[in-house]
């Protein structure tokens, strides 16, 4: 079975990797173009054309998807199916192309957490279990009927990256699952239940901003849920502070919100209903550091006040 592969971040590549390994001949691998990075701002390419180019497999990177060469270029590998995992909106003159259609991995149990950023806000909004799914493409995003599903536990002290990270590799199984089924036409679906969807709506700066009225065990789930990326953050003295773990010391202490109650050998913040302890983290104009070895070089003082 001929396969055309859509994908860009670290996410796609164990999907990619193990349909390479058992055999599907990968027509195509399409990804996003290649794009200036880092302070030397050099162009370096995406991690699923690296893999491509390492395992000589077909790379194509097109601007807009609905540009006539791109479709004809689809057309011309006669893909029996197309795989998508973490990649653009496909528009139907593409993904109706294959015969045996195209499917989409999603890095939740849809219908919830439809969007761009399912595993951020599943541990933003403290749930404890999530999950993937395999569905066949429609015109409207993430609604297509689903083919299969494998669930999650969430640790309470697990960030986004680890998720992510675990997701993937579960996702890949999931992925061979659904394609060998629909090799096979053995794959049955089921409609999702509009009544339970939710949305994961892209991150924006104001998300990492932490409101320091809120419980800890709301602030401890915005710090777990945008670790490592693009982080949550507060301002000490007027510098950025980012937060990348934290522990919850108390749920039900009332101290001033944003209140420092101990910068000794551990730093401890108040909020609006608990205390948080903050065990990694990055002041602005410095790197990312264990809260112990920060203390060591800065000097808090108790009562001095976290900011929005």
């Amino acid at each position: 079975m001929k396969i055309v592969f859509f994908g860009t971040p670290d996410f796609s590549i164990p999907s990619l990797e193990t349909l390479h390994k058992e055999n599907y001949t990968i027509s195509a691998v399409v990804t996003a173009p290649d794009k200036p990075r880092g302070r030397g701002r050099q162009v370096v390419p995406v991690p699923v054309k690296r893999f491509a180019q390492k395992n000589n497999l077909p790379v194509l990177q097109p601007d807009d998807l609905r540009d006539e060469s791109f479709i004809a270029e689809l057309k011309r590998v006669e893909p029996d199916l197309m795989v998508v995992v973490a990649y653009r909106i496909l528009p139907p003159e593409v993904f109706t192309i294959p015969g045996k259609g195209a499917f989409n991995l999603h890095a939740s149990l849809l219908p919830k957490y439809r969007g761009a950023a399912p595993i951020n806000w599943a541990i933003i909004n403290g749930e404890t279990e999530t999950g993937v799914t395999t569905f066949f493409l429609e015109e409207k995003v993430d609604t297509g009927n689903i083919i299969l599903q494998a669930r999650c536990p969430i640790g309470e002290n697990e960030t986004a990256g680890e998720l992510h990270d675990k997701l993937a590799e579960m996702g890949a199984d999931v992925v061979l699952h659904t394609a060998l089924l629909i090799e096979q036409g053995k794959a049955q679906t089921s409609k999702q239940d509009e009544r339970l969807a939710s949305r994961a709506p892209k991150l924006t700066k104001e998300t990492g901003r932490i409101d320091w009225s809120r419980s800890a065990c709301d602030v401890h789930n915005l710090v777990r849920g945008l670790s490592p990326v693009p982080a949550a953050y507060s301002y000490l003295d007027g510098k950025k502070l980012k937060l990348y773990r934290t522990e919850i010391v108390d749920e039900h202490e009332q101290k001033e919100p944003g209140r420092i109650i101990r910068g000794d050998e551990e730093f401890h913040v108040a909020t609006g209903q608990g205390i948080i302890r903050i065990t990694e983290l990055q002041i602005e104009g410095k790197k990312r550091m264990n809260a112990s070895d920060f203390l060591r070089g800065m000097k808090l003082s108790v009562g001095q006040k976290l900011s929005q």
